[in-house]
């Protein structure tokens, strides 16, 4: 019996030495295979640093890299010489550093374009619509390079961001055009010697607001129609992304636009802000950014009485009923959720899944995210970028907690990618409720937020539930509930079974706290022009 138990005892620790072992190779192969794991992801890395050092020394011959900012014509430093440095999201490194110019800056450049503003706007339609159809020229024949300082400064894939050039480009092809269609009216008199008529002039000086998203679409989308109308411009893009924008002027210039009618300062945004505000040579503000800074905006604008449109924030709902085909669905909601990795004021910020097929869809939808390749914007077949800065990462992460506290279900990602900087997994979460910072904010960011709703009457409530009225998307194939959806939803914009409306030929904007008018189409002019009713009396004296 105690030879039994020794013997069991003996065998015993045998099996535990050998599964120590065991471990501890597992243990090592792990270590090994991690190990060699970072030193591939290490050696990519720097293979594709390298590629992008080269990307940026080409672009710097090519002319196009400007790092100064262009008053008159001219292109200048800060006059204190300060400046501020562009990253690379992808990777943290210093770019450029660019001027970080202030009031004195921007009131020269409001001085330079309210002096060419009296030769600018006398000119005939026909002369201006040639120049910018030249600058649009340029951007076509230069979208390559152009799409690469995209996605050095911002980080989006190379893809995207040449696709952002043809779409900005669009703008300043189709302007071009409007601006050889501004019409006025012959108006019937009540008195017989009188005879009335309306005319449409150019605003003015025009101060452009611009965000880091999209570096040159949101600027070509307000540029092309005021220069069409007549008017000149101060452009103030993101400290983020100036790059893109010092690029565009410098081909507007190539094209023939005159010095002073484009000017670009950067740097201190509050003081270049309140200069605009101040300055009565400016008439009009356009701007594209968040709603906290566009109030401001409004206010600050009342003091001068300016004109003012506003592309705010938006919280689009994409609604999928159960008759609609889930592969469209599915298609067109990761292209509006996953593009530009969820920055967009458009993306799908809330997908409501009718219940009928509320599992079939989150789990193809859960499929076709896991398929996206992450990664640097230069690599292939990368389908998501980094998010622009650390804030952004931290905002995602604090939506994500807040959604999960309160009863979500992580479905897929949910954290930062082993990438690193500020990489984020695609994510998918479901059963988000009307309590969670998900559904009442945008997210800006590669997050999925699924609801389930029964019918379209809970639909449309939970869809109009939100302070922001920019765009709204339903998947349908009942004609007859399109229409309704299309009518009801609270949007300014309506998408049905498509997901990426926006085009220079329709009119884009929203309406609650979305903001301000219209930009694109015939209707994107307007905002641009003053009309002048003039009567001319006694007409029937000699």
């Amino acid at each position: 019996m105690t030879m039994t138990v020794a013997t069991r005892a003996i065998a015993t620790a045998r099996s535990a030495v050998r599964a120590s072992r065991l471990r501890n190779v597992f243990t090592a192969q792990k270590s090994q295979s991690h190990a060699l794991l970072i030193r591939q992801m290490s050696s990519e890395a720097q293979s594709m640093r390298s590629e992008e050092q080269s990307i940026a020394a080409r672009l710097r011959s090519s002319g196009l890299f400007r790092s100064q900012g262009l008053i008159g014509g001219q292109w200048i430093d800060a006059y204190d010489g300060r400046t501020i440095k562009v990253h690379n999201p992808a990777n943290g490194e210093v770019i450029a550093n660019v001027p970080l110019m202030s009031k004195r800056e921007t009131d020269d450049a409001i001085t330079s374009a309210y002096d060419a503003f009296k030769s600018w706007s006398k000119l005939t339609a026909a002369d201006r619509s040639n120049r910018l159809r030249k600058w649009y020229q340029l951007l076509t024949t230069h979208k390559e390079q152009i799409g690469q300082l995209i996605t050095l400064e911002q980080g989006k894939p190379l893809k995207e961001s040449v696709g952002e050039i043809n779409y900005g480009a669009s703008f300043l092809e189709f302007f071009s055009e409007e601006a050889k269609r501004v019409y006025g009216d012959i108006i019937s008199p009540t008195i017989a010697d009188r005879r009335l008529f309306v005319l449409k002039q150019p605003v003015g000086v025009v101060g452009v607001i611009t965000p880091w998203n999209f570096p040159l679409a949101m600027i070509t989308r307000k540029v092309a129609p005021a220069l069409a109308c007549g008017c000149t411009v101060v452009i103030k893009p993101s400290e983020l992304t100036p790059l893109t924008a010092l690029a565009a002027a410098e081909l507007s210039l190539q094209a023939g636009i005159p010095p002073g009618v484009v000017n670009v300062v950067m740097g201190d945004a509050p003081a270049i802000g309140d200069a605009i505000l101040a300055s009565t040579q400016v008439r009009k503000i356009t701007f594209t950014g968040s709603t906290a800074v566009g109030k401001k905006l409004m206010a600050g604008a009342a003091g001068t009485v300016k004109r003012v449109s506003l592309e705010l924030g938006g919280n689009a709902p994409h609604i999928v009923f159960d008759d609609a085909d889930v592969d469209v669905a599915v298609k067109g909601v990761i292209a509006s959720k996953f593009r530009n990795s969820g920055q967009t004021c458009v993306s799908a910020n809330r997908i409501l899944v009718q219940q009928g097929i509320y599992e079939k869809f989150c789990n193809a939808f859960s499929k076709a995210a896991q398929d996206l390749q992450v990664g640097d914007g230069f690599g292939e077949g990368v389908a998501q970028g980094p998010l622009i800065n650390e804030a952004a990462v931290q905002k995602v992460e604090k939506f994500l907690r807040d959604a999960i506290t309160k009863g979500a279900k992580v479905v897929l990602g949910g954290k930062r990618h082993s990438l690193g900087m500020t990489f984020f997994e695609p994510t998918v979460i479901a059963d988000v409720n009307s309590d969670m910072l998900l559904f009442r904010e945008e997210v800006f960011g590669p997050v999925a937020p699924l609801l389930p709703f029964r019918t379209e009457e809970e639909a449309i409530g939970l869809a109009n539930d939100a302070n922001a009225g920019l765009a709204a998307c339903v998947y349908t194939n009942n004609i007859q509930r399109s229409w309704r959806m299309a009518e009801a939803l609270e949007y300014g914009m309506v998408g049905v079974n498509e997901s990426l409306i926006a085009t220079e030929v329709a009119p884009f904007g929203g309406i609650k706290q979305s903001g301000l008018g219209r930009e694109g189409s015939k209707y994107g002019m307007d905002d641009y022009l003053e009309l002048k009713y003039v009567c001319l009396g006694n007409m029937d004296g000699n």
